[in-house]
Protein backbone atom coordinates (compact mmCIF):
# COMPACT_ATOMS: atom_id res chain seq x y z
CA UNK A 1 0.00 0.00 0.00
CA UNK A 2 0.95 3.56 -0.93
CA UNK A 3 3.04 4.89 2.43
CA UNK A 4 0.42 8.40 1.92
CA UNK A 5 -2.76 6.21 1.95
CA UNK A 6 -1.33 4.20 5.00
CA UNK A 7 -1.05 7.29 6.88
CA UNK A 8 -4.13 8.43 5.65
CA UNK A 9 -5.95 5.16 7.04
CA UNK A 10 -3.64 4.72 10.08
CA UNK A 11 -5.41 8.56 10.83
CA UNK A 12 -8.45 8.00 10.28
CA UNK A 13 -9.07 4.84 12.40
CA UNK A 14 -6.20 6.08 15.40
CA UNK A 15 -6.06 9.91 14.91
CA UNK A 16 -8.21 10.59 17.81
CA UNK A 17 -5.76 9.09 20.23
CA UNK A 18 -3.23 11.33 19.29
CA UNK A 19 -2.89 14.75 21.37
CA UNK A 20 -4.85 17.90 19.67
CA UNK A 21 -0.92 19.35 18.26
CA UNK A 22 -0.33 15.77 16.82
CA UNK A 23 -3.69 15.44 14.70
CA UNK A 24 -3.17 19.29 13.59
CA UNK A 25 0.44 18.80 12.22
CA UNK A 26 -0.35 15.16 11.07
CA UNK A 27 -3.57 16.60 9.49
CA UNK A 28 -1.35 19.19 7.35
CA UNK A 29 1.27 17.17 6.52
CA UNK A 30 -0.53 13.53 5.73
CA UNK A 31 -4.54 15.07 4.63
CA UNK A 32 -3.84 18.93 3.31
CA UNK A 33 0.07 17.55 1.83
CA UNK A 34 1.48 20.99 3.21
CA UNK A 35 5.64 20.60 3.52
CA UNK A 36 7.40 20.41 6.80
CA UNK A 37 8.59 23.92 6.27
CA UNK A 38 5.18 24.90 6.10
CA UNK A 39 4.11 23.35 8.89
CA UNK A 40 6.91 24.94 11.07
CA UNK A 41 5.70 28.16 9.65
CA UNK A 42 2.35 27.99 10.17
CA UNK A 43 2.87 26.14 13.57
CA UNK A 44 6.13 28.42 14.80
CA UNK A 45 8.27 25.41 15.67
CA UNK A 46 11.67 24.24 13.42
CA UNK A 47 11.24 21.83 10.93
CA UNK A 48 13.11 19.48 12.35
CA UNK A 49 10.59 19.83 15.27
CA UNK A 50 7.73 19.03 12.64
CA UNK A 51 9.49 16.09 11.09
CA UNK A 52 10.37 14.49 14.25
CA UNK A 53 6.69 14.86 15.65
CA UNK A 54 5.60 13.41 12.15
CA UNK A 55 7.10 10.42 12.47
CA UNK A 56 6.26 9.83 15.82
CA UNK A 57 2.95 10.19 15.27
CA UNK A 58 3.82 7.37 12.24
CA UNK A 59 5.17 5.15 15.07
CA UNK A 60 2.33 5.85 17.57
CA UNK A 61 -0.23 5.04 14.86
CA UNK A 62 1.42 2.16 13.51
CA UNK A 63 1.88 0.56 17.25
CA UNK A 64 -2.24 1.22 17.36
CA UNK A 65 -2.49 -1.25 14.33
CA UNK A 66 -0.17 -3.52 15.41
CA UNK A 67 -2.23 -4.09 18.60
CA UNK A 68 -5.84 -3.29 17.26
CA UNK A 69 -5.70 -4.37 13.21
CA UNK A 70 -8.79 -1.75 12.70
CA UNK A 71 -6.74 -0.94 9.52
CA UNK A 72 -6.11 -4.63 8.40
CA UNK A 73 -9.53 -5.76 9.21
CA UNK A 74 -11.39 -3.28 7.27
CA UNK A 75 -8.98 -3.81 4.16
CA UNK A 76 -9.63 -7.39 4.44
CA UNK A 77 -13.64 -6.87 4.72
CA UNK A 78 -13.81 -4.50 1.79
CA UNK A 79 -11.68 -7.04 -0.24
CA UNK A 80 -14.15 -10.01 0.84
CA UNK A 81 -17.45 -7.81 -0.61
CA UNK A 82 -15.51 -6.40 -3.36
CA UNK A 83 -15.58 -10.46 -4.16
CA UNK A 84 -18.87 -11.12 -3.15
CA UNK A 85 -19.98 -8.41 -5.59
CA UNK A 86 -17.71 -10.09 -8.42
CA UNK A 87 -19.34 -13.44 -7.80
CA UNK A 88 -23.12 -12.25 -7.98
CA UNK A 89 -22.43 -10.17 -11.29
CA UNK A 90 -20.86 -13.55 -12.68
CA UNK A 91 -24.58 -14.81 -11.41
CA UNK A 92 -26.23 -12.08 -13.20
CA UNK A 93 -24.47 -12.01 -16.30
CA UNK A 94 -23.48 -15.45 -17.34
CA UNK A 95 -24.86 -18.33 -18.72
CA UNK A 96 -24.15 -20.70 -15.65
CA UNK A 97 -25.12 -24.58 -15.54
CA UNK A 98 -26.58 -25.34 -12.18
CA UNK A 99 -23.63 -26.75 -10.46
CA UNK A 100 -21.43 -23.60 -11.52
CA UNK A 101 -23.78 -21.29 -9.75
CA UNK A 102 -24.04 -23.45 -6.82
CA UNK A 103 -20.34 -23.38 -6.56
CA UNK A 104 -20.73 -19.41 -6.56
CA UNK A 105 -23.08 -19.39 -4.30
CA UNK A 106 -21.08 -21.16 -1.63
CA UNK A 107 -18.23 -18.94 -2.28
CA UNK A 108 -19.87 -16.21 -1.13
CA UNK A 109 -21.41 -18.21 1.74
CA UNK A 110 -18.05 -19.18 2.59
CA UNK A 111 -16.67 -15.11 2.17
CA UNK A 112 -19.93 -13.69 4.29
CA UNK A 113 -19.36 -16.12 7.03
CA UNK A 114 -15.33 -15.28 7.02
CA UNK A 115 -16.60 -11.60 7.41
CA UNK A 116 -18.87 -12.34 10.43
CA UNK A 117 -16.88 -14.44 11.90
CA UNK A 118 -14.20 -11.65 12.02
CA UNK A 119 -16.93 -8.61 13.12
Amino acid sequence: MERIVEQAFLYDFYGELLTEHQRQVYEDFVLNDLSLSEIAEDRGISRQGVHDLVKRCDKILGDYESKLHLVETFLDTKQKVRNIHELIRELLTAALDQDEQIEKLQKMEALADDILEHL
